[in-house]
């Protein structure tokens, strides 16, 4: 897979569909890796944190979702590269799956949510192999517990485990994992939830125009507030300031 580097991260470029056959293929070689998918949150979280810049430079696959992502690829590159939104990967990934019988894993999550979600796969996808669910504790994990864990997926006969713990928490865990747990992990965050319909997706407009954040932001201010106001507000000044030394100081000498 091609990748280009922006802001230190190396983002994977390519076609939408060539990502879904790539991690369905490595997931029945049983070759272990992760894929990412890169967002505005995660580049910013990025450069705060070189323990999480790591594991996303450890990555096997560094998709970008966020819509600002692909725009600045275009802007300082002109890499015209289509967006590979989570909310949507998911649902095709797991099609995928289901249409190969490759069996499937899911780690994270309340088992609430990981109930519901075994009832809407079993009910939209029966010819879905589902190997297992687990809701970890919402603490650290001992090694004995980090153990059962690697014992209990790679037992399970996965080849794809969808990791949904929240970034950079998914991150961390999957770069942590590689090499320990088999099958190909992906971390999707919130996807999980709106793919099952607990929650509700932005509108088609506001999906393409960038403004999905804002739809999530509107759903839950007192949560995401503060992670937008700051995030968003680092993005735009670290692509203007990338694109005057890319265009203009390149231009004058």
């Amino acid at each position: 897979m091609k990748t280009i580097n922006l802001f230190n991260l190396h983002l994977s470029t390519g076609i939408y569909n060539e990502f879904i056959q790539h991690i369905v293929c490595s997931g029945q070689t049983n070759r272990s890796g992760y894929a990412c998918l890169a967002n505005v949150h995660m580049l910013v979280e990025s450069k705060k944190n070189i323990s999480f810049q790591h594991e996303l430079d450890n990555a096997n696959l560094l998709l970008p979702d966020g819509k600002p992502i692909t725009w600045a690829l275009r802007l300082l590159y002109g890499v015209k590269q289509e967006r590979i939104a989570g909310m949507d990967f998911l649902p095709d990934l797991v099609k995928a799956a289901a249409d190969k019988r490759v069996p499937v894993f899911f780690y994270g999550g309340s088992e609430e949510l990981l109930d519901s979600a075994r009832l809407f796969l079993e009910k939209k996808y029966p010819q879905l192999p589902l190997a297992g669910f687990y809701s970890p504790p919402f603490r650290p994990l001992s090694e004995a517990e980090e153990l059962d864990v690697v014992e209990r997926i790679n037992n399970s006969g996965a080849h794809i485990v969808f990791v949904i713990l929240g970034c950079p928490k998914q991150e961390m865990w999957m770069g942590h994992m590689k090499g320990f747990i088999k099958p190909y992990m992906v971390g999707l965050g919130g996807a999980l939830p709106v793919m099952i319909g607990q929650q509700k997706r932005a509108p088609v407009w506001m999906q393409k125009t960038g403004f999905e954040w804002l739809f999530r932001l509107l759903q839950e201010p007192k949560r995401l507030f503060k992670r937008y106001a700051v995030t968003n507000s680092l993005f735009i000044s670290m692509l203007l300031a990338k694109y005057v030394r890319l265009k203009i100081f390149r231009r004058a000498f």
